[in-house]
């Protein structure tokens, strides 16, 4: 299959997402969906520490943190919707309308997903492909997840940049987004800030707290715009400050700069919106033991060859 054309590759470094229509056949997407059924009803509530996933609040300092996290990166695991439950903490949902996303290790242990990082995949835009497109080295897939955004609990995720939940540095983080249903206004699509990318810089990163005791935002140390990204760490301009919807048809692809601010709202409709998604990161450059996840015992998958477990010495 085709990688990016240079139309595509000039929208991605114009505007910071690019999303491609029909990239994964309906087979693909039918595959995906009955996968992520399988996994759903395969959940055991009875030794579940029901861990909520918490993107923020309203400060965008609330999020997830337990063991149950942090421990997830080499393993599937299962996070709940914080409107999922009742003032006592009992579901009102059953667990397959739920659970707000799996994760982080399903392009590991996964074969229908895992699948999608092979190099003779049968879709468009093959993810080897597109990261050699877009300049990488060595890039490594370091987390996978699916995002359900249920019905009517689908939380709403506020402005955020992958980079600073998956820092490198300097930062190198693009996002593949695959939708496995139809993702509309209705139940919460992505929204961008197009352009974004080359003004906003990554001034805070999640990382560890000491003893692994959560999680928390911190100040940016390190570089705060990619290596050698023509543009990066301009000056915002006029107008740039209106975001734009991206209502997709299942089987497209978004990909989305790390640096870009993105979002999506609440899901107020009857309809589930669930994707997959998963990111890569350029493993030649350092990423520390202070982030969130960390490698699984034989590293991080590398899209071009071995898995990488390659990690700096930044603190």
């Amino acid at each position: 299959m085709a990688s990016l054309t240079p139309d595509q590759l000039n929208f991605f470094r114009k505007n910071g997402y690019l999303i491609i229509p029909d990239a994964l056949p309906p087979q693909t997407v039918t595959t995906l969906l009955a996968e992520t059924h399988r996994l759903l009803d395969s959940l055991s509530l009875t030794d579940h520490p029901m861990t909520r996933f918490r993107t923020g609040g309203s400060t965008g300092e609330d999020h997830v943190g337990d063991d149950y996290f942090l421990s997830s990166g080499d393993k599937i695991r299962f996070f709940f919707e914080e409107d999922a439950f009742d003032a006592s903490g009992n579901l009102l949902k059953p667990k397959h309308l739920a659970v707000n996303k799996i994760g982080h290790y399903l392009h590991g242990l996964s074969e229908p997903f895992a699948a999608l990082l092979q190099h003779d995949a049968d879709i468009k835009a093959r993810p080897a492909d597109v990261a050699r497109a877009l300049g990488y080295n060595d890039p490594v897939c370091l987390q996978s997840m699916v995002i359900c955004k249920q019905p009517e609990i689908g939380g709403a995720v506020p402005p955020h940049q992958d980079s600073c939940f998956l820092y490198t540095d300097p930062p190198s983080a693009v996002g593949f987004w695959y939708a496995l249903e139809d993702a509309t206004l209705e139940n919460g699509c992505l929204s961008f800030l197009p352009g974004s990318h080359k003004w906003a810089a990554i001034e805070k990163r999640l990382v560890r707290k000491a003893g692994d005791e959560g999680t928390e935002m911190i100040d940016n140390e390190g570089a705060r715009f990619p290596r050698g990204d023509g543009g990066c760490g301009g000056e915002k301009k006029d107008g740039e400050e209106e975001y734009v919807a991206g209502e997709v048809k299942a089987g497209s692809l978004v990909l989305i700069h790390g640096n870009l601010l993105h979002k999506s709202e609440r899901n107020t409709s009857q309809k589930g919106r669930i994707i997959y998604t998963f990111h890569i990161i350029e493993g030649e450059e350092r990423y520390d033991g202070r982030n969130w996840l960390q490698p699984p015992k034989e590293g991080f998958t590398r899209l071009f060859g071995e898995s990488c477990g390659k990690q700096g010495d930044l603190i």
